[in-house]
């Protein structure tokens, strides 16, 4: 089985401006945990619900709400993105893309094509998704 036959495409992304708190709107009104940066059609970086938890202020904070959410919104992904982001292409061994995952533990794994653009994301869950299946019935 090939990466393209399960990853979701397209992917939903993201510029490197984005602020933070319309990003985390954006991953929470889609139910996604990763959003591909783009600069243009250039895949740059990577921001993670893991990433945005940690950028945010602590509960124990002496800033007031409106201070805090002032703060945050000066914040854009670029500010919290991973630069360094693993990859897969549409027509590698989906195995080959979970094992991956594994190895580096990441959830996910863009997918760029030849030109080096963002065409679909593979991430973990829908590996599962495909193991889980029910085999299908011949007749």
């Amino acid at each position: 089985m090939l990466v393209h036959e399960l990853m979701t495409s397209p992917p939903v992304t993201a510029p490197p401006s984005l602020p933070l708190p319309d990003a985390a709107h954006l991953m929470r009104s889609r139910g996604i945990r990763r959003l591909p940066v783009v600069d243009g059609t250039t895949l740059v970086g990577i921001v993670t619900d893991r990433d945005l938890r940690e950028a945010l202020p602590s509960r124990v904070s002496t800033l007031s709400p409106w201070e805090a959410t002032t703060r945050l919104a000066a914040v854009s992904v670029a500010d919290v993105m991973r630069r360094s982001v693993l990859t897969t292409t549409p027509d590698a061994e989906a195995r080959d893309a979970a094992s991956t995952m594994l190895s580096h533990r990441v959830g996910a794994l863009p997918v760029i094509d030849e030109a080096g653009q963002v065409i679909g994301i593979i991430s973990v869950t829908d590996v599962l998704r495909e193991y889980a299946r029910p085999p299908e019935v011949s007749a």
